[in-house]
């Protein structure tokens, strides 16, 4: 939702001089390197979330599986 808000106040303009500037700073050799480790901490993230969210489902369903009389 914070994500969603902020991409609507950053308009075309703001996002070219924002790139133009990481371009100035880091230099055209150094932002693909940079990339690739942003895609990697989104992706461990990613894993670490799905990790999760897969315990806390599987811990539920043996809770419900052991209140179900059978």
């Amino acid at each position: 939702m914070i994500q969603a808000n902020l991409l609507g106040v950053l308009g075309t303009q703001e996002i070219i001089i924002i790139l133009v500037i990481v371009l100035l700073l880091f230099g055209g050799r150094k932002i693909p390197e940079l990339m690739r480790g942003l895609g990697r901490g989104v992706r461990e993230f990613n894993d670490a979330k799905n990790n999760v969210r897969k315990e806390i489902e599987d811990n539920v369903n043996s809770v419900n599986e052991t209140k179900t009389p059978s």
